[in-house]
Parts: structure tokens; C-alpha cells; sequence
């Protein structure tokens, strides 16, 4: 019966007939793959040739490349929570500053998407950057000064090969033959950058699946973040060494006169930018560095898909390819994320699905997509019901084009609750206290915002007046100009200011 059920549910959710997939009696494989700090526009397939990802680039040409994707919140720590549970920031409560500088649960853990394919029966892989902690209860702070993951996420993952923010970090590593992920993440290894490492455990996961049983498997890069020579593979710099980078219309040595003051002031985003992308020479160090490490990823990605050819998996498999927050590089005159203009929060999403037949392939799609559905659109594609609490929207139907999209969202809600005094004392006993006191010498910049199909809108809501930002980005993609004070927007920006708190409400609940 159960069986039955499994194909009666894979028949409603494609259009593309039934006959057509191989092996379409089986669950597909899924593969998460998600970069780190990668800017939306570095790579090829996004319109910036310079970023050399032949192999992504081939990807998208046979899958869905969308480019109206958002993050629910870009900056690392709740961002891949919001990926894995499917919840919003201001719901699940995990990030590095108080309020909401919680760990995750085991419990809620257990009901993200890895936890309920391993219950559906995946075999189930993580490598790479965690991001975050998992711990028996909720607790504060959110960074502990010990990680506890085979303790608390050994029941959910199957091989295991991931840590902090490096993979120099002590690697934890298990699996049914652990002595081969040990011997890749053997420290002093010679020529072998931590994209590399990356690459050969993800690897071996494939090279240790068995035939009879699907799997998912997840892929935390440590690329792009971080980029001094320990983090690069030197090899492939050489073909960025001299290399002219395109810069974008809105970089700025120094823009702070556009830049609300409370950023200017206390945002950590104008500082960096001084020290690391405000000159031409800067920022052409740092974006040949980056461009580096997306081609060391996209060189991962190539083997990747050579390696489920050779096996006859790729047939069966859906590859999912993202990223956990982009990055400023000097856009506005500024460096670092968090903030909701389009370099932070737009997100490259391509989504591969080898069971589609060639035909029915390649194309660009601008619906409006959120970090936060990743969760219960990974849980849809396997087969696994959503389950009560997932606030993100399954958009397989998106995907295979049954979604009726009158009824699709017109707006995606962003927010950014991080403040880098805050970060500096959390581990301090009052730090509610402390937060509070910023709050009230009216220091916050913490925002939330939408983004629609033609404008986006924000406000730094706990600012005393509030400071509100609009951008016709159909007209202005760079946000360039802020309309929030433009009379002949003033009705608009009532209905956007009224959705923004609709869909705020909705995401605390």
C-alpha cells in the first residue's frame, strides 16, 4: 500500500508523464550543495562571464536557474537553520546576537529535512561548515565554545565529515569506513586546498552508497568565505593572478552620504569596506581571491556529476546548488552581508532534476523564491509530507510548472537581526540588558523587509524615528535611488509597509 501511495504521489507532483523517468518506482537522490558567502552574480550563468564555473554553468543550461531568489535572513548562522527547518530567523530564534542567540534544539533538528528522509529511509550525508549547534534544549549563547556533533547529530546523518567555520577546526568525521575521511582530512596533506578535501568526501559518500536505497546528501562549502592563501588553492589562482575583474556600477570607494547614518555609524559593513574592497587595487585582490574559490568549487561540481554519470545515479537525482548569504565586495561602500540590499540578500538557486527528460530542460524562471522553502520543497521532491510548523512553501510545482501562479506569493519577507556590538559581548551574562541599551541610545540597524516582483522595501524598525528604504529595482536594480520620501510613491509605500508587518506577524508566529 505504502508503495502504492509513493507513486500515486509522484504521478500528481509532475506534469511530465510517468513513463518518462528512469527508475521512477525509486525516491530520487538529492543533493544540497551550498557555497559560503558566494554574491549571487559570481558565476557565469548569472551574467559575469569573468567568474570562470564552466561546470555550474552547465548545470543551470540543463535545470532551472531562477532570478528572483531570496534569503529569509544572509548571514550564516540562521540562514542554514532557516534552510534546514524551513522556518523563519524570527521564529526559530537561532543567530549570534541577543535576542535570538539560541542553539537549535535536537528536537527541532529533528524535524528539518535531513532528519525526516533519514526517517523516510535515506541514507543520509552532511560535509563541510555546520554553522550552527545543536544541543539537547535551546540554549544561550548560540556560539558555544564547544560543538557536540556526533552527541547530538549522530542519529540523523549516516556519514559525517564537518565542523565549524574551517575544516583545520578539528574535523569530525564518521561513517561506515571513517579511516578514508580521516586520511582526507589528515592535516599537514600537501596540495590539497579545503575545497579539494571537500570535493573527495563528497566523493567517497557516492562511492559508498548502496544501489538499494535513495540518499540525500548535504554539501556546506567553505568557499568562498575567507581568503587569504590558506584558504585558497594556490593552483587555481594563477589563472585570476592578473586578471581585470568587472566592477559593479555601484561600487563606491566611499558612499556613506547615501547610507543611512545608523549604519554608517555602527554596521560593521562600512568599516570592512575601508579595509578590504574601498580602493580599485582592493577590491581587485579581493574578487580575483573569490573568483579563485568559485572555481574550485565548480571544479568539485564537475567531478561531482562525472561521478554519479559513472555510477548511474545521475538519472535519479535532483542537485540543488546555493548559497547561505551573498556579499557586498565594495557595492554601496560596503563589505560584509546582513544588510537587505540585493548584493546580501538575492541568492543564486539552481536546481537540477535528472529525471526530466532533455526537452524539458533549461530554462530561467522569476518567480519569487525564499531560503525559507528550501525545507519543505527538498521534503515534497523525496515524497515526505511537510509537516505542521514548516513556514516555507514547497515550490516543486514551481519547478515542473503545475504551480497555478496566481496563487504563488507576490512578496518574499527578508530580515537581518545582527548588530556587531551585540556579537562582541555574547557571552556575556546581561547581554539583554546590553541590547536593550543599544536600542535606546538608538544604535540598532536591525530591519525586515519585502521584496515583490518590481519593488523592494525595508525599515530599521527599531530605530526612534524609523528609517524606511524603497526601490523600484525594475528601474533601479542598484538601488541607487530611494523613494521612501518620493510623494508620488506615498500610497505604495503605505501597502508595502502594511504587507512588511503582515508578513512579520505571520513569521513569529
Amino acid at each position: 500500500m505504502k508503495h502504492i501511495q509513493q507513486i500515486v504521489f509522484l504521478f500528481l507532483a509532475f506534469t511530465i508523464p510517468f513513463e518518462t523517468y528512469a527508475n521512477s518506482q525509486d525516491k530520487p537522490n538529492i543533493i544540497f550543495l551550498m557555497t559560503d558567502d558566494q554574491r549571487w552574480d559570481n558565476m557565469g550563468c548569472y551574467g559575469r562571464s569573468e567568474f570562470n564555473t564552466p561546470n555550474i554553468d552547465k548545470l543551470a543550461e540543463q535545470g532551472v536557474i531562477f532570478d528572483k531568489a531570496y534569503y529569509a535572513v544572509a548571514i550564516c548562522m540562521p540562514s542554514r537553520v532557516t534552510m534546514m527547518t524551513g522556518r523563519y530567523n524570527s521564529n526559530h530564534r537561532v543567530g549570534f546576537v541577543a535576542p535570538d542567540d539560541y542553539t537549535l534544539s535536537q528536537a527541532d533538528f529533528e524535524k528539518g529535512y535531513p532528519a525526516l528522509l533519514k526517517n523516510a529511509g535515506y541514507r543520509t550525508g552532511f560535509i563541510g561548515k555546520v554553522g550552527f549547534t545543536v544541543t539537547a534544549e535551546a540554549t544561550r549563547p548560540s556560539t558555544p565554545k564547544e560543538h557536540f556533533y556526533k552527541k547530538h547529530m549522530g542519529e540523523i546523518f549516516d556519514f559525517f565529515a564537518g565542523t565549524e567555520t574551517h575544516d583545520r577546526n578539528g574535523m569530525v568525521t564518521w561513517s561506515e569506513d571513517n579511516e578514508a575521511l580521516e586520511a582526507i582530512f589528515k592535516e599537514g596533506r600537501e596540495n590539497s586546498g579545503r575545497t579539494l578535501r571537500t570535493g573527495e568526501a563528497m566523493l567517497r559518500f557516492l562511492d559508498t552508497q548502496p544501489d538499494d536505497q535513495p540518499f540525500c546528501l548535504s554539501v556546506s562549502f567553505y568557499a568562498v568565505k575567507h581568503d587569504n592563501n590558506k584558504d585558497i588553492y594556490m593552483p587555481h589562482f594563477e589563472y585570476y593572478k592578473d586578471f581585470n575583474m568587472s566592477v559593479p556600477e555601484n561600487w563606491e570607494e566611499d558612499n556613506s552620504d547615501d547610507l543611512p547614518k545608523v549604519v554608517v555609524e555602527n554596521a560593521r559593513g562600512p568599516r570592512l569596506h575601508a579595509q578590504r574592497s574601498s580602493t580599485p587595487e582592493l577590491y581587485q585582490r579581493l574578487v580575483r581571491r573569490f573568483a579563485t574559490q568559485c572555481y574550485s568549487v565548480d571544479e568539485q561540481v564537475g567531478l561531482l556529476v562525472e561521478k554519479l554519470k559513472e555510477k548511474g545515479m545521475l538519472e535519479n537525482t535532483i542537485i540543488i546548488y546555493t548559497s547561505d548569504n551573498g556579499r557586498f565586495q565594495g557595492s554601496h561602500g560596503l563589505f560584509d552581508k546582513c544588510l537587505l540590499y540585493e548584493e546580501s540578500v538575492k541568492a543564486p538557486l539552481i536546481v537540477y532534476d535528472g529525471r526530466v527528460p532533455e526537452h524539458k530542460r533549461g530554462y530561467r524562471e522569476d518567480a519569487l523564491i525564499s531560503s525559507v522553502d528550501m525545507a519543505p520543497t527538498i521534503l515534497s521532491l523525496a515524497g515526505i509530507e511537510v509537516p505542521e510548523g514548516v513556514q516555507g512553501r514547497d515550490f516543486s510545482g514551481v519547478l515542473d510548472k503545475t504551480q497555478d501562479m496566481s496563487q504563488w506569493r507576490d512578496a518574499v519577507f527578508m530580515e537581518d537581526l545582527f548588530l556587531v556590538d551585540m556579537f562582541q559581548e555574547r557571552y556575556k551574562q546581561n547581554v539583554d540588558e546590553i541590547n536593550q541599551k543599544l536600542i535606546d541610545e538608538n544604535k540598532s540597524y536591525r530591519s525586515h523587509g519585502i521584496r515583490t516582483d518590481r519593488y523592494k522595501y525595508f525599515v530599521y524598525y527599531e530605530h526612534d524615528p524609523k528609517i524606511e528604504e524603497l526601490y523600484d529595482l525594475e528601474h533601479d536594480p542598484l538601488e541607487q535611488n530611494n523613494l521612501a520620501n518620493s510623494s508620488a510613491h506615498s500610497e505604495l509605500l503605505k501597502k508595502l509597509r502594511k504587507q512588511t508587518e503582515e508578513l512579520y506577524r505571520e513569521a513569529i508566529r
